[in-house]
Order: structure tokens, then C-alpha cells, then sequence
């Protein structure tokens, strides 16, 4: 999801075990052993040491600009148009421009999330597996959604391999989950000229309810398209139940809309600090060092005004005496400052999961990216692997990275943070020439990799699987759309690194829109 401004930018757990709760098992193999990739000269990373500290403290990891700018010293300097610079065990499949599309041409599909419990097991009901995406009419140009986007879900039956399902993944597109006005209540200000929804992440509970955790968005607008007033995206909650049988998915309920978080001005950017600020994507999960206690991730900014944002020396994290250093007064003067994304965490305070308190970022990126989308956690081996989503485009003035994954691993779910692989962060990047400039997704560079714009909004499942959607595949004098979900991919991880699994699926491309559930529940709610 990318927020419409003035360019074009754009907390799944895994189980631990414990007694009595039914785990996913995360990124079965390994990596292996992963060798560290050759590197261009450049300033060494931060040194992070991933010791974790309690949820509630006041620290905040840093992904730094020396962390960032590895992405550059991973890229190969010598590779020629449409070629991809980076390494290959952190590059995504090139996805072909053939696909398929999973609505059979009813809607734009992209964001897209599973119906998942605390420990990240992925749910289907009474034999139905069940996924949320936003959607918007195919009427609507491609780049024209986000301001109309919705929550539709879809549904399949479950327990079929890939290879035996039909080409599109075999998803029956159910509809629109909220009926029109039910998520413009909450505003207290009703004059807004659109009014939409945003990702988040579904919660199944017991007895089978189902707790839809969202970004609910009003824009206020004159009719030339320029802004009134700011933007407001707050944090919501609607309650429902699907009903599912051999022939599909009903949902009931998600009639009413509780809010629950708006962005505070003191950890997280407001729309009167920045009317281009980031408060989206609430993903919420149970931390295995504390049974029982529910926290939610979601992207956001560093709460400081736009025009006077100051990076600091931490945020550029160099080693003392490292030639290749930058100077605080230097990256200060340049359009880095409009760059500082975080990652919030926040506690539940009952039970009902109604109300929630703000605690510190656990994340920042300042003078970094603008943009931690659709952040989440991964526990693996007694470590906690903090994953998020960026744009090449949000990158700070001096940065370069491909659009795509990068992932933080740490010893609790607040930690100082060491990004995998080298330092530098990613996880799995589209292939990307870093040596050419990307265009935009609706005018992608002639000199570019195909695969530069091909997939976004990745999200990680059990079993480092991830499943993201199709932006853009090809080039200026050749390219297509998508708005359908791209291939699954495997990822394995190995302490702080990770790789590309190509033995998986065909070439490392499984199938199309395959997002497997590994629990079923019986219409009572009862796992089976």
C-alpha cells in the first residue's frame, strides 16, 4: 500500500512452543551455510548487538544509513542494462508477464492477508481457506486505487497442492467484507470526498470469531484533487464470523468499526507535523517472552515536524574513524530528513482487544526510507525477525535499495536490531539494476531490469513462505500491469542471514496466489 503524495512511494508470529497452544512451524531447512556475498568498498555497518530489552522500555533500534548503504555494496557495479545487480540468494524469481488473474477480472487485487491466530498459524474454516485483500473496481485505472480501495476476502478449498489447483490458485472472490458507510462512522469530520480501507492483518479467536484489525482512511478533498486538510488514517477493529461450508464463505458481523489508535505527535508523525506521514498496517500477535500479553506492529514516522526534521549521529550509525563516514551537518542539508519511517509497536490493554496504549518504536529509519509497510514478526530458534517492506523510491537522498523485503533480527521483540545479510537489511529484493534509475511503475526505465517493479507487499507465512502481488513486469517499450497476487517464494533463514530457496516450486516460483493454511476449524471454533 503506498500512501497517494507527492511522489510515488510506496505481525505475522511464528509459534513458539508452549503447552497446549498449537504452533506454526517457521522456515523449516535452513539456509544453510550462506556465504557472505563479495562487497564493494564502502563504510562498514553498524554494530548492533540484538540484545533485547523489555517492551515497554524507551529504546529504539536503528536501521542505519552505514546499515542501508550495504545495499550498494552488495550491488554489482559491472552489471549492464536489464541486468540485475544484486545477489541472487536475496533476489525474488523473475515472475513471467503471462499471469494469471486470481478474481477472473473482477477486481484489482493487491495487499493481501491470511486469517491467522496469535502464533501465526494460517486458518481455514470447515475446510475453506480464507484471505483478505484490498480491492478496487476494475474500472478505476491501476494507479487511481488507493483512494477507493476495500477489503474484499476470497475463499478456496483447502488442503489441495499447487500443482493440482487451477493455474489462477483457485480462489473464488467472496466480496466486499463492509457495507457501504459502515468504516466512515468513526470520523468525527463527515465531510470527506473518499473514504477507504487500508491493510491490516485477521485474528481468529476462539469460537471462531474473527477480530479484523485495519487501517480505516478519510481523505478530504476539493474536487481538483488537492488536499482540504490532512489525510486521516487511524488504527480500527470490526467483529464478524465466516461461515463456511463445500459450496463457500458467508461472513456475518463487521458492522461497526471501533477505533483504535490515531498517530500522537509524540513517538508517531501526525498529518499536522507532515500532511505526507505514514500511520498504516496494524499487524498484532502474542510475544512468546510474555504469555498472554498482545502487542500490534504498524508502520508509521518519526514524530518530528517535516521542514525542521534533524538526523542525528546514531541515525547514521558509522564506526568511529570510518573513511568513508558521512557528516551529520552533510546528510542534515540534503532531502534526507523528509525520510524517517519507524516501526510502532503498541500493548492491548484488555482483553477484548478494544483498547491499546502506545509504546516507543521499536524501529527507526530516519534519514533512511520514509516507508516500513506492512511490518511483522517471525520467531525462530529463540530470535525474533522483524520484517518489513520499502520501495526503492522511499529511500533517503544517498541510499539506493531494491523494492522488496528486509528483515532485523534481535533477541527480543524490543532489541537493538541487527539487520540480516551483510548488514544491509534485505531479505528478498526484486531484481534490480542499481546502477539504472527504476522509472515508476506506470513508466519503468528502458534500461531497468523487467523484474524491477514486478512484486510488492510481500508477506511471510509459515514455512518462509511469502506471498506478495504484481505490480509492474518489463520495461518502457514492453511492460504490463497486474493486480493479482505474484507467485508464493521460500525464504530460509540462518541466524542473521537468509536466502532465496530455488529448489522450491519451479526455479524458486511456486504457485500462483498460493497462501496454504495449516489449521482447519470446525464451524464451532474447535481445531481439528
Amino acid at each position: 500500500m503506498s500512501t497517494p503524495t507527492r511522489r510515488f512511494k510506496r505481525l505475522i508470529t511464528g509459534g513458539v512452543v508452549t503447552t497446549g497452544v498449537l504452533v506454526a512451524t517457521l522456515f523449516t531447512g535452513t539456509a544453510g551455510a550462506v556465504a557472505a556475498p563479495d562487497v564493494q568498498p564502502g563504510p562498514e555497518p553498524t554494530v548492533h548487538t540484538q540484545e533485547a530489552y523489555a517492551p515497554e522500555d524507551d529504546f529504539t533500534a536503528k536501521w542505519t544509513r552505514a546499515d542501508a548503504r550495504q545495499l550498494q555494496r552488495l550491488s554489482d557495479p559491472t552489471a549492464g542494462p536489464r541486468e540485475n545487480s544484486m545477489p541472487d540468494a536475496l533476489t525474488m524469481p523473475e515472475v513471467p508477464q503471462d499471469f494469471p488473474d486470481m478474481s477472473n477480472g473482477e477486481v484489482w487485487v493487491w495487499d493481501t492477508w491470511p486469517l491467522t491466530d496469535e502464533d501465526g498459524n494460517q486458518y481455514s474454516i470447515n475446510g475453506q481457506e480464507i484471505i483478505f485483500s484490498l480491492v478496487a473496481d476494475r474500472s478505476l485505472g491501476f494507479d487511481d486505487r488507493h483512494v477507493f480501495a476495500k477489503i474484499g476476502y476470497f475463499f478456496r478449498p483447502a488442503g489441495i497442492p499447487a500443482e493440482e489447483r487451477p493455474e489462477n490458485g483457485g480462489w473464488t472472490y467472496g466480496g466486499l467484507v463492509f457495507d457501504e458507510g459502515v468504516t466512515g462512522q468513526i470520523f468525527e469530520d463527515q465531510s470527506y470526498s473518499h473514504q477507504t480501507q487500508w491493510s491490516g492483518s485477521a485474528r481468529i479467536m476462539k469460537g471462531g470469531e474473527i477480530k479484523l484489525f485495519f487501517t480505516d482512511v478519510a481523505f478530504y478533498r476539493d474536487a481538483a484533487g488537492n488536499d482540504v486538510k490532512p489525510y486521516d488514517p487511524r488504527i480500527a477493529l470490526s467483529v464478524g464470523k465466516a461461515h463456511a461450508n463445500k459450496n463457500g464463505v458467508k461472513l456475518t458481523g463487521f458492522d461497526k468499526v471501533t477505533d483504535l489508535l490515531q498517530a500522537d505527535g509524540t513517538y508517531y508523525q501526525t498529518g499536522e507535523q507532515n500532511p505526507f506521514f505514514n500511520f498504516r498496517d496494524p499487524f498484532t500477535f502474542e510475544d512468546p517472552a510474555h504469555p498472554g500479553e498482545t502487542y500490534m506492529v504498524f508502520e508509521g514516522n518519526s514524530a518530528m515536524e517535516r521542514e525542521s526534521a534533524q538526523c542525528t549521529e546514531e541515525d547514521l550509525g558509522y564506526r568511529e574513524g570510518d573513511p568513508n563516514a558521512e557528516t551529520v551537518e552533510e546528510v542534515n542539508a540534503s532531502d534526507a530528513t523528509l525520510n524517517i519511517g519507524n516501526i510502532g509497536l503498541a500493548k492491548a490493554k484488555n482483553d477484548e482487544l478494544t483498547e491499546w496504549e502506545f509504546l516507543p518504536p521499536i524501529l527507526s529509519a530516519n534519514c533512511v526510507t520514509d516507508q516500513t509497510e506492512r511490518p511483522q514478526f517471525v520467531f525462530k530458534d529463540g530470535k525474533s525477525y522483524l520484517f518489513t517492506i520499502s520501495h526503492r523510491s522511499t529511500f533517503a537522498e544517498g541510499l539506493d535499495g531494491p523494492e522488496g523485503v528486509y528483515a532485523f533480527v534481535g533477541d527480543g521483540i524490543r532489541s537493538d536490531f541487527q539487520p540480516l545479510n551483510s548488514g544491509s537489511g534485505l531479505a528478498l529484493g526484486n531484481p534490480t539494476n542499481l546502477n539504472f534509475a527504476g522509472g515508476q511503475p506506470f513508466a519503468p526505465d528502458f534500461n531497468q531490469h523487467p523484474g524491477h517493479f514486478q512484486a510488492y507487499s510481500h508477506y511471510v507465512m509459515p514455512g518462509g513462505l511469502v506471498q506478495s502481488f504484481i505490480d509492474t513486469i518489463g520495461t518502457s517499450d514492453n511492460f504490463v500491469r497486474g493486480g493479482t497476487l505474484a507467485p508464493t517464494v521460500k525464504i530460509d533463514l540462518d541466524g542473521a542471514s537468509s536466502a532465496v530457496d530455488y529448489s522450491y516450486g519451479g526455479d524458486g516460483l511456486g504457485g500462483w496466489a498460493d497462501i496454504p493454511a495449516n489449521i482447519d476449524v470446525n464451524p464451532g471454533g474447535k481445531v481439528q
